[in-house]
């Protein structure tokens, strides 16, 4: 069995993500996509996740739901400690012996991987499918960073090839801030649970709702 992995905060999940995934699937015959939204990441400032791990996991599940081979992973919403990518993955390979695991990521990320804690450990229990989405122009720049991983780490790392989205959680969560549109940008429905949970709006927005529904 083929099992893609597109981890991230998710805060929001939008339509990048999504097709990132679909992508991956496609190119590299997966058999299931599993978003997995991280509970505390090392490399971002816990501060900095502006949603709670439920209304994340919830956004995730209302983005995929009508996709029948895209799936939550809720093994790192569920963990206290940090999570690391690389003992993730040891763990996942733990439980699931026989399957291949293909771990996606962006052009930014294969750029920083080697900060990452262990890349060595990292890149022994996954193939890595790294997508070109952000300021690097030619593919040529993207094959030459994988060949060097590759014979530096004994690594499987493959480009995948997706159309360039130019959007980011956090240029969405801006957006909503200042009451700019989003529509488009990410799944309706995780548009509407947005809307009306009230998230990523400004401070004085909330507290207005919260003394208008008397609380």
């Amino acid at each position: 069995m083929k099992i893609g992995i597109m981890g991230g905060t998710f805060d929001p999940i939008h339509n990048g993500h999504l097709m990132l995934g679909e992508m991956a699937y496609k190119q590299f015959d997966l058999d299931i996509v599993w978003f997995m939204p991280n509970g505390r990441p090392p490399h971002k400032a816990f501060t900095s996740i502006e949603s709670d791990v439920a209304k994340r996991a919830e956004m995730v599940t209302l983005a995929i739901e009508d996709c029948p081979y895209f799936t939550l992973q809720d093994y790192e919403l569920n963990r206290q400690e940090v999570s690391c990518s690389y003992e993730t993955m040891e763990h996942f390979n733990k439980v699931y012996p026989d399957v291949t695991f293909y771990f996606i990521i962006g052009a930014d990320s294969l750029r920083n991987i080697e900060k990452w804690v262990h890349p060595e450990r990292l890149l022994k229990t996954c193939h890595v499918l790294a997508a070109c989405r952000d300021d690097w122009n030619t593919d040529q720049a993207m094959l030459d960073r994988i060949a060097y991983l590759n014979k530096k780490y004994d690594a499987e790392i493959e480009l995948l090839r997706a159309p360039l989205i130019d959007i980011s959680s956090s240029e969405l969560r801006e957006k909503i801030k200042a009451g700019e549109s989003i529509h488009g940008l990410i799944p309706v429905k995780v548009e509407r649970y947005i809307a009306k949970e009230g998230l990523y709006e400004p401070e004085n927005s909330q507290n207005k709702k919260e003394t208008e529904n008397g609380a």
